[in-house]
């Protein structure tokens, strides 16, 4: 029997569909996988931020060189994930702005980061941005506007000070974040090894100090990223020096004081080491630490009475120097970049215990910052 044209068209066409559909979900984010940036450096075989993809069994798959540029090594997306922020950490410092297109991006424009060497970068609801220039021991202000257009440096933020160690002789900032709940800036100074307390005025739109303006570690710790307890007032910095955590405590009046201190190493450890990132997961139950030297993720367990922490234990990274890492979306892995091995690691958690166990490995030219 003779078909309709249409007939034998949708009959050719209709499984044809239902194979995309399925391809689709299965490159999906929607639990089944999460696609995730990786910043790097560019002196190598790198060619700028790279696009990995996190299967729901802990595999790591490569995708794309997402975007060429350089020295790309700090990311950070809109709050509408839209749009991608690379800071190029030169000695004249950019931020780049890209926006998200499938699997690649597409740049929309960059403007000055304030100052030299920019290694970090962060935004918030309002869509302002703040750049930590290494080199130049400051922090830049800009603002994404229309289609993720940066508008320029609104503000510079110039540190000055310094600490007790050779690598503290002049002011090193060294990441920038937005306060929960819009409560202002605290900037990270490794150089003049303290916290800067500032928010943007509502009249000029310029970093503004605020009291008290400064707060600083134990002589020598070499302050360099942080993260904020997602239910509590805590604060917890790491220390890039002396191999610290220092917990924080957010007073009534909104000021910080210092808590206890904690040792990222094993007991017994007697060689070099340099601490990296941190981060706490959503519960509040555990931080992650990263050492360059023991090559070790730290484990913290979390007090839910008072936020101090207590060592859970360590898990080796199967790589040298792990500069920064990441919890995938549902917390159920950590992933993380090992700067001078060229490779990335994926991490099974345990979210009772808060232990790590080793699932997958895959090639990276470079790799210094994780972003899902």
């Amino acid at each position: 029997m003779k078909l309709h044209p249409i007939t034998f068209l949708l009959k050719i066409l209709t499984p044809l569909f239902f194979v995309l559909v399925l391809a689709g979900c299965g490159k999906s984010s929607g639990g089944d996988s999460y696609p995730f940036y990786v910043g790097t450096y560019t002196k190598g075989e790198s060619e700028g931020i790279y696009r990995y993809i996190l299967g729901k069994d802990g595999e790591l798959r490569k995708v794309a060189l997402a975007a060429v540029s350089e020295n790309p090594s700090f990311l950070a997306l809109s709050s509408d994930r839209k749009y991608l922020l690379a800071v190029n950490e030169n000695a004249e410092g950019t931020v780049e702005s890209f926006q998200v297109k499938g699997d690649s991006l597409l740049l929309v424009n960059s403007s000055s980061s304030g100052g030299a060497h920019p290694c970090f970068v962060s935004t918030n609801n309002q869509g302002y941005i703040l750049t930590a220039n290494y080199t130049g021991g400051n922090v830049g202000l800009l603002k994404m506007g229309e289609r993720g257009k940066l508008s320029g440096l609104l503000d510079v933020q110039q540190h000055s000070g310094k600490g007790s160690t050779d690598r503290q002789t002049a002011p090193h900032a060294h990441s920038a974040r937005f306060a929960p709940k819009d409560k202002g800036v605290i900037s990270v100074d490794l150089g003049t090894n303290e916290l800067w307390f500032s928010k943007i005025s509502d009249s000029d739109k310029k970093l503004m100090p605020t009291e008290p303006r400064k707060l600083g570690m134990a002589p020598g710790a070499g302050p360099r990223h942080l993260a904020f307890h997602p239910k509590n007032n805590w604060l917890y910095v790491v220390n890039e020096l002396d191999c610290t955590v220092t917990q924080l405590v957010e007073t009534e009046s909104g000021k910080y004081e210092k808590a206890k201190s904690v040792s990222t190493l094993p007991e017994g450890f007697d060689g070099q080491n340099t601490c990296a990132d941190i981060h706490a997961t959503a519960d509040g139950k555990f931080v992650y630490v990263s050492n360059r030297g023991d090559e070790s993720i730290a484990i913290f367990g979390v007090d839910a009475e008072n936020g101090a922490l207590s060592l859970v234990g360590h898990e080796k990274v199967r790589g040298k120097s792990p500069r920064n890492f990441a919890l995938s979306p549902d917390e159920n892995f950590l992933i993380v970049a090992n700067q001078l091995t060229n490779n990335i690691i994926s991490f099974k958690r345990d979210k009772e215990t808060g232990l790590l166990t080793y699932v997958s490995e895959i090639g990276a030219p470079t790799p210094v910052c994780i972003l899902f």
